[in-house]
């Protein structure tokens, strides 16, 4: 069974950088990757929260939050 990983990103400069680079990364093999735009779809920001993410872009893997870079807050998202 494949672990999961969610790329929560709000699609800036910061943002498609690290996608790139993040997710180019992962073995895709080991993971199932979803890539949530947090922009695009607000309703997600409460899931991102509660996995302990406090900016994006974020990464989580199996549930555990890996803050990557910073480029927005989430509150600024809301």
């Amino acid at each position: 069974m494949k672990s999961k990983a969610v790329f929560y990103h709000a699609g800036c400069p910061v943002c498609v950088s690290a996608e790139q680079s993040v997710l180019g990364a992962l073995d895709t093999g080991r993971f199932d990757v979803e890539i949530v735009h947090l922009g695009t779809d607000p309703a997600r920001i409460s899931e991102a929260e509660k996995l302990g993410i406090k900016s994006v872009p974020a990464l989580a893997l199996d549930g555990q939050a890996f803050h990557i870079n910073f480029g927005a807050s989430l509150s600024d998202l809301k």
